[in-house]
């Protein structure tokens, strides 16, 4: 096994919608895809997020992560992340990769608790503005400053509003986003 970053094209495009749809489920609605298209066409243009894969020895994705950089640009957060298999343990090994190669942070999700992102190797814990705790891993500037950049992100709401006023372009995301499940 072995972990890649995946480049701009159709099997990156393909693992962020299984990446979406895992981690949103089936009864999300629109998210997915909103997620999907405002990464596709705002965070991946601007270079700031990396899809990262840890793929088995025939090149099968097990598990998949997105990393968004922050806004000093010094720092990733992990903003989705999945495992394609019934174990967590592609996941596990997958952050904790990332974590020992990359300034990352996380925030515990229901999912991802915080023992869970412990055991992938993020050791050092801080609170966010939001009052939230965020995981650290060693390299992180955070773990020595305390202060944490805010990861870059985009306006759902703007990705909906373009969805409902340009029927072609929701139609094509949609069909990218169904074609993607069915490829990877």
């Amino acid at each position: 096994m072995r972990v890649v970053s995946l480049e701009a094209g159709a099997r990156r495009d393909a693992c962020l919608a299984r990446l979406c749809a895992a981690v949103h489920g089936t009864q999300a609605g629109l998210a997915p895809l909103v997620d999907f298209s405002g990464t596709r066409h705002l965070l991946f243009p601007a270079e700031a997020a990396r899809l990262w894969a840890l793929l088995d020895d025939r090149g099968r994705p097990l598990a998949l992560a997105l990393l968004v950089m922050d806004e000093s640009g010094e720092g990733m957060a992990l903003r989705l992340a999945a495992s394609l298999e019934e174990s967590r343990e592609p996941l596990r090994r997958l952050i904790r990769d990332l974590a020992l190669n990359a300034p990352l942070s996380a925030t515990p999700t229901e999912t991802l608790d915080e023992a869970f992102l412990h055991e992938c190797g993020l050791t050092r814990w801080i609170e966010n503005g939001q009052g939230q705790r965020v995981g650290l891993a060693f390299q992180h500037p955070a773990a020595l400053s305390g202060r944490l950049a805010t990861p870059l992100t985009f306006d759902d709401q703007a990705v909906l509003r373009r969805f409902k006023h340009e029927r072609t372009f929701f139609e094509a995301e949609k069909r990218a986003f169904v074609e993607g499940l069915d490829t990877v």
